[in-house]
């Protein structure tokens, strides 16, 4: 622990003046002595000097020993108050002070406690009234969230400067597949608020179709749009359709421009909308093959035909020249069949892919069908052995009527009161089961039902059971289970690809919405300042964290896990996060396990730092990196540069160097300490995730702090933090 400078000079100054006070004192008193009396005053005081200077030194002790207590009693106690009182001041932190100090310090800490209430209680009764007046508000953010997430299509909205402001479901499982790390879990994300989107994008592709939209407005188109297409780094192609954000005037209606031609626009962001084309594309070009092919092939296969057939016609030919023109013309035709074979079957399975399929979870489409059935037919339908977290890839209309239809041709027919459904899966498809009880049914019945059109309701349809089953390159067939007296229909359909199945947690069905959006992010940036002026409020940080074999990074320590999370637009994103184990390809020491909880086998098998640093490195770009003791984690950073070749060059704020410049009379800096000033919940500690949550909420509740101080920009923060004691510990 350091001690206060000042408590140092408050214990020291009583020994000092002591020693003034006497020196100042003998020497006044010698210099009214005569020469004699002088000598005689040292002979008797020379053999004395050493009990002389031990009562100097246990009175100077004794006083300040006492200096020291009224010190921290009147002055440090005082100061600390101030501190902590500051805090209340200044944040939303909910907590009482404790008393310390004098009876005088201890009753201030009792009055300003009392005001904190009041504070606290007007802040709930404020707060409870904005609540109520920004129902409408909230109701309107909830059905905008509910909207994005029910969105088949990839939708990402940027400002200008191509920061990502909002973002749905469908576009992060999109981007999560296109990543060039995939690898690694989670943190090879490309999207994420604040983020830019030129992550993925060429960003003169976006600023050409940007001014293509701009110059359509002020044409005055009425919807002007852009649609480019592009490559990304893992190889994948994305068509893309961009539409402009207009700007909003203060009485809420859209900024003039745009309405007639040559008109000013004024825009805050733009819209994309992407769709992977690398199937479609795919295909196209194996399509374009094959009617090459069969356009060359074809030539060359009817000039032979054609000179056959003229050598044929001479009548004086003998029987075996005859005969080897006639296989020519055999085996050309059998060569142009095949290739027309190939082009056939090949339009087929494109005719398939085309049919319109999606992403559906199995569960939802089996409700869906077992309501309607109970609706239309008055049977009850129970769902048993189905699995919740199975996605498939199907036309979830025409399957739907198709389940609709056998189970009324089962209800009319054999007058069931009860079915049930199933699903699971079974050999790389989705088992979807009708299943009844009684009586069963013959062959000859099973096919005349598959070949019949879908009759539902009234309504009569062109396709027929086996025409679903075939567009989902599917299987359907009758069985029956003797010993349990039971019947069923069984269906074999897709699966959804695993890069595209929608991860359960991320649909937005739960109380919890995640939020993944913040339009306060569409004020423009100035760019043109240096990042040294800019306002600690106004950045975009990443807050991260390692854990670690030891605590010796320049003597072969290595990172086994790393965490982090973002704070963009003064809002802490939980949902947008980096955690990864990492295999240091060392062993990890047991003294360390039990701080970290990190064992051998937890790692075993897990991406080395080659790959998951390039993830991390991608995560935390244009960003401002803020750690707790940032030179620890930061030095074993900085030792990888030369084995990945990647610099993490941002600046770097660090929460115990900022702690200690708001609180420079607080007696710890750990992160434990700054949390519990603050009120923040501790929460997964000696995780890396969990301190970097931590860290985040720590580094929140600093900003208006540092302001109250005068410290308003990175740089200023910066400055500051260098001026500490702390500042020269180094690894």
């Amino acid at each position: 622990m350091k001690v206060d400078r000042r408590e140092w000079f408050a214990a020291l100054l009583p020994g000092a003046l002591l020693a003034l006070w006497a020196l100042g004192g003998g020497l006044l008193f010698a210099a009214t002595l005569e020469p004699a009396e002088r000598a005689a005053l040292g002979a008797m005081l020379e053999p004395r000097v050493a009990l002389l200077l031990l009562g100097w030194l246990l009175l100077s002790g004794a006083l300040g020993a006492l200096a020291r207590q009224a010190y921290l009693r009147w002055v440090a106690g005082a100061a600390r108050l101030a501190e902590e009182a500051q805090v209340l001041l200044a944040t939303d932190v909910q907590r009482e002070l404790a008393p310390q100090g004098c009876a005088e310090t201890r009753a201030l800490a009792g009055v300003i406690n009392q005001f904190a209430q009041q504070r606290d209680g007007l802040r709930a009764d404020m707060a409870a009234q904005v609540k109520e007046a920004s129902r409408g508000v909230e109701q309107e953010r909830n059905r905008l969230a509910a909207l994005m997430a029910e969105l088949t299509q990839s939708v990402v909205v940027c400002n200008l400067d191509g920061r990502i402001l909002l973002y749905n479901t469908r576009a992060r499982t999109q981007f999560r597949a296109l990543s060039h790390a995939p690898s690694v879990a989670d943190g090879a994300e490309l999207i994420g608020l604040g983020r830019s989107i030129y992550a993925v994008f060429d960003r003169a592709l976006v600023a050409h179709a940007l001014e293509s939209v701009q110059q359509r407005l002020q044409r005055g188109a009425a919807h002007p749009s852009a649609q480019f297409v592009t490559g990304t780094r893992a190889g994948q192609l994305l068509r893309v359709q961009m539409a402009p954000v207009r700007a909003i005037a203060a009485d809420g209606t859209a900024a003039p421009g745009g309405e007639a031609a040559g008109a000013e626009v004024a825009l805050n962001g733009f819209v994309l909308m992407l769709e992977n084309i690398t199937r479609d594309f795919a295909a196209e070009c194996e399509r374009d093959r094959l009617l090459h092919g069969l356009t060359e092939g074809s030539r060359a296969s009817l000039g032979n035909l054609q000179a056959a057939v003229e050598m044929l016609d001479y009548e004086d030919l003998d029987a075996p020249t005859r005969e080897r023109f006639l296989g020519v013309v055999r085996d050309e035709v059998q060569t142009m069949s095949r290739r027309i074979r190939e082009l056939a079957s090949h339009t087929t399975q494109t005719m398939k892919t085309r049919w319109p399929l999606e992403d559906v979870l199995g569960a939802d489409l089996l409700a869906a069908a077992a309501r309607r059935i109970e609706t239309l037919h008055g049977c009850r339908v129970g769902m048993h052995g189905v699995d919740a977290a199975l996605w498939m890839k199907v036309d979830s209309f025409s399957l739907l009527q198709a389940l609709v239809y056998l189970a009324g041709r089962l209800v009319e027919e054999y007058g069931l009161k009860s079915l049930q459904l199933r699903l699971a899966e079974a050999g790389g498809r989705a088992r979807v089961d009708l299943v009844w009880t009684g009586q069963a049914m013959s062959t000859e019945t099973v096919i005349g039902w598959e070949t019949d059109p879908i009759r539902v309701g009234a309504d009569t349809l062109a396709l027929t059971v086996r025409d679903v089953v075939e567009r989902h390159e599917g299987a359907f067939w009758f069985e029956r289970e003797r010993v349990r007296h039971e019947s069923f229909f069984r269906l074999l359909l897709p699966l959804a690809d695993a890069g595209e199945q929608l991860d359960a947690a991320m649909v937005v069905r739960s109380e919890s919405r995640p939020e993944v959006y913040d339009f306060d992010l569409f004020r423009p940036t100035e760019q043109a300042r240096s990042l040294a002026d800019r306002w600690l409020a106004e950045l975009a940080y990443t807050v991260f964290d390692t854990e670690t074999t030891g605590l010796q990074p320049s003597e072969g320590d290595e990172i086994i896990q790393i965490g982090a999370t973002r704070i963009v637009a003064g809002k802490l994103r939980r949902e947008d996060c980096f955690e990864q184990l990492v295999d240091p390809q060392r062993g990890i020491p047991a003294a360390s396990i039990p701080i970290h909880g990190i064992t051998p086998e937890m790692v075993r098998g897990a991406p080395t730092i080659d790959v998951v640093l390039p993830a991390f490195h991608t995560f935390a770009q244009d960003t401002v990196l803020v750690a707790h003791n940032a030179a620890f984690d930061m030095r074993f950073l900085e030792l990888k540069q030369a084995r990945t070749g990647l610099v993490f060059d941002q600046p770097v704020l660090d929460t115990l160097l900022l702690s200690a410049v708001v609180h420079p009379q607080q007696a710890s800096h750990r992160l434990e300490a700054i949390a519990e000033r603050f009120g923040v919940p501790v929460l997964g500690r000696h995780t890396a995730l969990g301190d970097a949550m931590v860290t985040a909420e720590v580094f929140m509740k600093l900003i208006p702090l540092l302001a109250e101080r005068g410290i308003h920009t990175l740089g200023q923060a910066r400055d500051a933090a260098q001026q500490t004691y702390y500042a020269r510990v180094s690894y």
